[in-house]
């Protein structure tokens, strides 16, 4: 997050709001339903954020959840799973 935050600040600072409030829109809707959106690796989940190119990858444990990664969709898929 914080790389994806300083990119758009750089770009456009206005962007940054967009963004975080996406993606707290995005946790919301995990915590909400988190056994709606696909396992996409072993127990992983994967939820898209709407407007910007990221996912987050989480996990559901007992009565929680885990954050594995707030991931930009381009990037290795590789790089979360080792996670």
């Amino acid at each position: 997050m914080i790389e994806a935050i300083d990119w758009y600040q750089s770009r456009s600072p206005g962007l940054v709001a967009d963004l975080l409030r996406c993606v707290d829109a995005c946790l919301e809707r995990i915590i909400r339903q988190p056994e709606s959106y696909p396992v996409v690796h072993r127990e992983t989940r994967m939820a898209l954020v709407r407007r910007f190119p990221y996912l987050i990858l989480y996990r559901i444990s007992g009565e929680g959840l885990s954050v594995i990664a707030v991931f930009h969709a381009k990037r290795d898929p590789k790089i979360w799973q080792a996670r």
